[in-house]
């Protein structure tokens, strides 16, 4: 599997500053949310182009590094309609232009579950669901229209709040372009803490096949609380999720969370050696 982490773990900078400083760290690709990494290039809605991903895909490849996935982290569920409408709107250019980055994923998280709660305490799951199922329609139709794939991350606190809601979003939008990025430590719960393996087998049973990328970092559990830590500082089985992940999904991207620009080094070298693989 490829190890890698977000662009802007080394910070917002120009973009060859931005590179070179990624470059020898030990990773394999970037996760790149373009406004928050580049500092440079005005990457605003409207701003895309064949010729500027084309460049920034380059530079990239220049420093042995490759664009795994962008990151266009939206709020799908966003409740006032003219904002979602930008938010749909900039996702569908990265739809349009990802291959020109030279990948074939954008992802995204799907807003709060409590979005809608003032609104309607009795219903707004409901309302939120809805709201997001019309949103992943069309956004599906765009995918398909390019050859993309929407990469949804489930988050326990989030719309999509669990590995049966993945399955049933799925279900609901039944476009081949829906793929899982899957972090474990996003969608585990402080019950779920103590049998981890078993919240991971319903996971890989229930979405395994489409996971299309991972995040990986690490839990700690204080009175009842979750907190994220880099992967090797907190409770979180890494080493047995990297196993079943690598059996349902060889060769898979893998993005480390929860890391900084001085940590990362360290952090990358744990995780290859609990995934067996030269330490560079």
């Amino acid at each position: 599997m490829g190890f890698g982490t977000l662009a802007h773990t080394a910070g917002n900078l120009p973009l060859k500053e931005l590179t070179a400083k990624l470059q020898n760290r030990g990773i394999d690709f970037v996760q790149l949310a373009l406004t928050k990494a580049i500092g440079d290039i005005d990457t605003g809605t409207g701003k895309l182009s064949p010729g500027l991903a084309s460049y920034i895909a380059e530079q990239f490849d220049r420093c042995g590094l490759r664009i795994g996935v962008l990151g266009c982290y939206i709020n799908p569920v966003h409740p006032d309609p003219d904002i979602r409408r930008q938010e749909i709107a900039r996702f569908k250019e990265h739809l349009r232009y990802a291959r020109d980055f030279g990948t074939s994923i954008v992802a995204t998280e799907t807003g709060s579950l409590e979005t809608y709660r003032e609104q309607d305490p009795e219903r707004y799951v409901e309302i939120g669901w809805n709201v997001l199922r019309q949103t992943v329609e069309e956004l599906a139709e765009e995918a398909e229209r390019w050859g993309v794939t929407i990469g949804l991350e489930p988050v326990s606190s989030h719309t999509l709040s669990s590995a049966r809601n993945m399955v049933r979003i799925m279900e609901e939008v039944p476009s081949s372009t829906l793929g899982v990025v899957f972090d474990p430590c996003n969608l585990l719960t402080p019950r779920q803490y103590e049998d981890q393996e078993e919240f991971l087998e319903e996971a890989f049973r229930l979405f395994g096949p489409r996971i299309v990328l991972s995040h990986l970092k690490d839990v700690t559990l204080n009175e009842g609380k979750l907190r994220e830590v880099r992967s090797g500082q907190g409770g979180f089985r890494t080493a047995s999720f990297l196993e079943k992940l690598q059996q349902a999904k060889p060769f898979v991207d893998v993005s480390l969370e929860a890391v900084s620009n001085d940590t990362l080094d360290e952090t990358i070298r744990y995780v290859r050696e609990l995934a067996g693989q030269p330490v560079r």
